[in-house]
């Protein structure tokens, strides 16, 4: 029990994980963390907060990251459909400012490890998703900082159906760009 597969991506340190499914009549059994299994994977951290959110179609929320506590996360959905994306922020990183992003749902059931010093956010695409991640540093809300969702020197390309509506806070549509980002905190 326990096996994944981690598929590695273009941006090195991102990480997409399947778990292996065990289905019969009865449902499914997955392990969807198991320490030694990650750790054999290149993930070796310990997760000390778990988070949950629910969202409906159309929420966008992000491009998010920690200040002076990064955090890993494991992100994953456990109802709906989401489009998850991670933005590398790391100082001297051969692919800073570039992104990937990644289906997650309830379905297919696949795990995205996103490193610290990376921004992250994610649109909700079904009708209703509820997305759990786990991170390796506490929440500290003064420390909290973004990047505009829709800054063209990233360029995400975003599943955005024609006529659907964005719904987000007020603050992800007031971040700066990664411009202002490498001015205020890559001096």
């Amino acid at each position: 029990m326990g096996k994944i597969t981690v598929e590695t991506c273009e941006i090195e340190g991102l990480k997409i994980i399947t778990p292996e499914v065990h289905g019969d009549a009865r449902g499914y059994f997955m392990e969807t963390y198991q320490y030694e299994d990650f750790k054999a994977a290149g993930i070796d951290q310990i997760f000390v907060q778990d988070n949950q959110s629910a969202s409906v179609k159309g929420v966008l929320r992000g491009l998010h990251f920690q200040i002076n506590y990064p955090q890993d996360k494991l992100v994953r959905v456990i109802q709906g459909e989401v489009y998850d994306v991670a933005v590398d922020l790391r100082p001297g990183s051969k692919t800073y400012g570039k992104w990937h992003g990644v289906l997650l749902s309830a379905e297919n059931k696949k795990q995205f490890f996103v490193p610290k010093n990376f921004a992250h956010g994610f649109l909700v695409v079904s009708d209703y998703a509820e997305f759990a991640y786990k991170c390796t540093e506490f929440y500290h809300p003064n420390d909290e900082g973004g990047i505009l969702w829709n800054d063209p020197d990233i360029g995400i390309d975003w599943p955005i159906e024609e006529g659907m509506k964005l719904i987000q806070s007020e603050r992800d549509t007031k971040w700066g760009g990664i411009r202002e980002f490498t001015k205020e905190y890559r001096k």
